[in-house]
């Protein structure tokens, strides 16, 4: 029997972009306060959209090649 591959997830958990940016929860939060990495709450949980993500990891590399 096959199972089928998961597909990408429509949005991240804090924890989940702490690990892709291996960054801490801290920082991820105060990334998230001053609105250079987007989000938004469902209830009381915190999501990212994996393109708010992306965007902002192109911006520092943007950022950081000038």
């Amino acid at each position: 029997m096959r199972t089928a591959m998961p597909a990408a997830p429509e949005a991240l958990t804090v924890p989940e972009v702490m690990t892709a940016l291996r960054l801490s929860r801290s920082k991820v939060y105060d990334l998230i306060r001053s609105r250079e990495l987007a989000s938004f709450t469902v209830g009381r949980a915190r999501r990212v959209a994996p393109d708010s993500l992306r965007a902002f990891i192109q911006a520092q590399i943007e950022e950081n090649a000038a």
